[in-house]
């Protein structure tokens, strides 16, 4: 379930530094319109309803068609938000249970290979539909969200260590050793949505033991998480082995989530390690190694500075970024942050 995240422009990287000059500690709106909703869906928005993976060979995650729904809705675009939905559902909706497939590659014979779900794509469908059900009185959209979420509920929250674990999808991350989980994955706005909505004890216990782990897992000098890390105990948490110990392009989104849901002590060493650098008025690496103290040779992407920008109260990229990744990002964090 791995997406590769490519690193942009070092440039992208400067033209944050150099704001952070003009603007001192004063939070800037000066955006212009080339971060927009209909920029977006004109680069990215298949007619079909499918968002292009433009930087992975033109395929398509439930994560994109996600960020998709989410910015139709908050755009008001009703017509687009259908038409995502639409083809999410019956493209990648399972038919065992109310999650879907996490990858769509219109270059293979079978174009959905692999059933495995990606736990934040669902967790931001089942959110989004909620807010769309109520503001557009639509009870399909309740439905389908109540569904998810009881998916979610019952097969992806894992008891394990005296802990409720939220896993990263249904196969593949958890062995007698260790449960892997993704810190990226805790979307926040959304689990907090689900208490409130279903009034659900466990979903209480899955966020509450979810600020645990991400507080635990600050490795290394600079107190940073890993963009996966193993449990292997209550309070046993380190970087996933096998992977990088990398605060890198999955973690990015740890501090625009907890910016969005309002969990100060886990956006704390984040901001803190951005601030050091945009002090120095040196471009903000892609990703550092939290164990060898190593860095990206380049910077992070216009997405990556736009999350870092809404972080420290600077100005954003003012144009939209042609990878979807990067792109998506700047979208999210231009509403969330």
């Amino acid at each position: 379930m791995a997406v590769d995240r490519r690193g942009l422009l070092v440039g992208a990287g400067l033209v944050l530094t150099a704001a952070c000059a003009r603007a001192g500690q004063g939070k800037s709106k000066d955006v212009t319109s080339g971060v927009d909703w209909q920029t977006f869906k004109a680069r990215f928005l298949d007619p079909s309803g499918r968002i292009v993976d433009n930087g992975n060979g033109g395929v398509s995650h439930s994560e994109g068609q996600s960020y998709g729904l989410a910015l139709a809705f908050w755009n008001d675009d009703r017509a687009a938000f259908d038409t995502i939905l639409g083809w999410t559902d019956r493209t990648l909706a399972r038919p065992d249970m109310a999650l879907y497939a996490w990858r769509y590659d219109p270059r293979q014979p079978n174009p959905v290979a692999d059933p495995n779900n990606a736990t934040d794509a669902d967790l931001v469908i089942a959110w989004i539909l909620a807010e769309a059900a109520r503001t557009w009185r639509n009870e399909a959209y309740a439905a389908r969200s109540k569904a998810i979420r009881s998916a979610i509920r019952h097969n992806l929250v894992l008891e394990r260590h005296g802990r409720h674990l939220l896993l990263p999808g249904i196969q593949g991350f958890v062995t007698a050793e260790a449960v892997t989980l993704n810190p990226s994955y805790y979307v926040w706005p959304a689990l907090d949505a689900f208490r409130r909505l279903d009034g659900d004890a466990a979903w209480g216990r899955v966020i509450g033991d979810g600020e645990a782990m991400l507080g635990a897992a600050r490795f290394g000098p600079l107190a940073l998480p890993t963009d996966w890390i193993d449990v292997t105990g209550h309070d046993a948490v380190s970087p996933a082995a096998g992977k990088p110990a990398r605060f890198g392009f999955d973690a990015v989104r740890v501090p625009l989530y907890a910016k969005a849901g309002r969990r100060e002590a886990l956006l704390a060493p984040i901001r803190d390690f951005w601030r050091g650098y945009v002090a120095q008025r040196q471009p903000i690496p892609a990703w550092v190694d939290v164990q060898s103290g190593e860095v990206a040779p380049y910077a992070l992407s216009a997405g990556g500075m736009a999350i870092a920008g809404g972080v420290l109260g600077l100005p954003a990229p003012t144009s939209l970024s042609a990878d979807y990744f990067a792109a998506s990002l700047q979208m999210l964090a231009g509403r969330l942050v």
